[in-house]
């Protein structure tokens, strides 16, 4: 029987073999792993199709090859069957009887002392139409299109217990959003693969459930299935594989002579260690803590330390002169000891969050041409408004309007006069979105951001919009947001005016091109014309900034952009509404 690389998705065209789990000429059960596969969708396990001697290995370990590739053959009953030729026989007419026909390979019964849980033991689909016991893996979730990983915050479940389907199962964070993932199926947890506080590529199998599946659903007893993740790009660069897609990463094919191992490497891990210069001969040395000994993003980034501190401590100087040359005098600069500082720093490791978003700015601010534009807003006719019809429209909608709502509302307005400040760049061309998604930045205790979107805001009006604020600020501060509402956003308003401050420079959310930043309404004097006359006032002034990406959107578009705003806050009528 020839045993081929199987197709793990469709646009999977290809799989590397991490690892051989039998030698040639060993002994093969049916449904007994054989090998390991690594493809851009997932790593996992392998099966025999059949029982027999493995009598062929085609492809060794850190081999890539086609889908369709036969890359062993086991021999069952004495023949080498390949299994395209059965599968094409079957579906031919046969002048053989049935009587002839090989008798159908059984599963090895389950024993019962080795079911620990209240699943059943698997039987053979041809004599009952019962329920059988498949392994369900569950991956790390994709949350967002821009995430590829995601760190375990808590598991609910232990394991050996059981587990409902859609119940609670672990707690993730990711730089979007903290969630909670549910179980795909019901079972009993039968293994947890990655901690708590460890961070993992998405698409990861975090943990493996034991389910009872109906007979059409679990195909063959014991066959593994797999829970639905998004599309994403996991696949590890092995030594000796060219794998340039995988976030603009190039590595260099080795020969035989120059592969040292055949130790799998997550794109990841092979991102970082070229940013920092780790060699391959350095991440053959690393001693890795992840599944089987594999190098985590933690084992490399601690090793990347140690190093620095290691060419950091070797000068044994107290003092340094450095000779500036422009000016031909010399200076001494005096270093400060450690025990100096002692009990004046305090050390606070930053969490998961605080990390992303530091990343997220940093991308932002290498990605976008960031220039901002403010204009100031006379917001007399809405405040007057709220103060008389607030609580009105809280019994009769259900909903307390702000400020926020107003200005989303004329934001939207805004963006479908000027679609190009809706839009985003992929490479030369502009996608022009014929939708808002509104992103509203939400600021979490104690000191996160997050910011989820009010999908087809250009479909609401100012009351809907007002509760879709409402919602996803309850939900944000809950943890009860999913996915959707964290990704495909358009256009982003943060509102660092409810915390008093009146002017600020926000940074664009990515892939946007454009971010308003609104400013505490705070009364103050201005001058105004009355009857031809100028004269001074006291009115509630705001300020909004539109930080806006130039390689876009230039000074005219801002510009007109925030007038537009202006123009629909301070000629507000409750008709609009």
């Amino acid at each position: 029987m020839e045993i081929i690389m199987p197709k793990m998705g469709e646009s999977v065209n290809e799989g590397t073999i991490i690892k051989w789990h039998k030698k040639k000429g060993d002994h093969v059960k049916q449904d007994e792993i054989i090998f390991e596969i690594s493809t851009d969708k997932i790593d996992t396990e392998i099966p025999s199709p059949a029982e027999g001697i493995l009598s062929e290995i085609l492809a060794g370990e850190g081999e890539t090859v086609q889908v369709g590739t036969v890359v062993a053959i086991i021999e069952s009953n004495g023949n080498a069957t390949s299994i395209k030729e059965s599968s094409q026989a079957g579906t031919k007419k046969s002048k053989t009887s049935v009587e002839d026909a090989p008798p159908t390979p059984q599963p090895e019964k389950v024993e019962e002392e080795k079911m620990a849980s209240p699943l059943k033991a698997e039987k053979n689909p041809a004599e009952s139409s019962e329920e059988y016991i498949s392994i369900v893996e569950v991956p790390m979730p994709k949350m967002g299109e821009s995430i590829m990983e995601g760190t375990i915050i808590k598991w609910h479940k232990k394991v050996g217990e059981a587990i409902k389907k859609d119940e609670t199962l672990f707690e993730i964070s990711t730089d979007k959003v903290d969630t909670e993932v549910p179980s795909p199926v019901e079972g009993v947890l039968k293994e947890v693969l990655v901690g708590e506080q460890e961070t993992v590529e998405v698409g990861t199998i975090v943990a493996k459930i034991s389910s009872l599946l109906k007979q059409e659903a679990a195909g063959k007893p014991g066959e593994k299935v797999y829970a639905e993740v998004e599309e994403t790009k996991t696949a590890a660069a092995m030594p000796g594989v060219i794998q340039d897609d995988y976030f603009g990463l190039k590595v260099k094919p080795l020969t035989k002579k120059e592969t040292h191992t055949t130790r799998f490497y997550s794109p990841l891990v092979l991102n970082i260690a070229q940013k920092e210069n780790v060699s391959l001969d350095e991440l053959h040395n690393i001693e890795g803590s992840g599944l089987e000994g594999r190098v985590t993003k933690k084992d490399i980034l601690s090793y990347i330390e140690n190093r620095g501190k290691t060419k950091l401590a070797e000068p044994d100087i107290s003092e340094r002169k450095v000779e500036r040359k422009e000016f031909k005098q010399s200076f001494v600069y005096e270093t400060i000891e450690p025990e100096e500082m002692t009990g004046e720093i305090e050390k606070i490791p930053m969490d998961n969050i605080r990390q992303k978003i530091m990343n997220h700015m940093i991308n932002s601010r290498d990605t976008s041409v960031h220039v901002s534009a403010v204009i100031e807003v006379d917001m007399t006719k809405i405040q007057n408004f709220l103060n008389a019809k607030r609580d009105d429209y809280l019994k009769k909608e259900g909903v307390k309007l702000t400020y926020l709502s107003f200005i989303a509302h004329a934001a939207v307005k805004a963006l479908k006069q000027y679609p190009l400040v809706n839009s985003s760049i992929e490479g030369t061309n502009i996608l022009k979105k014929k939708f808002v998604n509104l992103g509203i930045a939400v600021a979490l205790e104690p000191d996160g951001l997050i910011v989820p979107n009010i999908k087809r805001a250009d479909e609401k009006n100012l009351i809907g919009i007002a509760k879709a604020i409402n919602d996803l600020a309850e939900r944000a501060r809950n943890k009860k947001l999913v996915p959707d509402d964290i990704t495909n956003g358009t256009f982003t308003i943060t509102n660092y005016g409810v915390f008093g401050t009146t002017f600020g420079t926000p940074i664009i959310n990515q892939p946007e091109v454009a971010i308003l930043g609104v400013g505490a309404v705070i009364k103050r004097p201005i001058v105004v014309e009355v009857d031809q006359m100028d004269t001074i006032a006291i009115k509630p002034m705001m300020s909004l900034t539109l930080t806006h990406d130039h390689r876009l959107v230039d000074g005219m578009v801002g510009g007109r952009f925030l007038k537009a705003v202006k123009d629909t806050l301070e000629k507000f009528e409750e008709e609009m509404i």
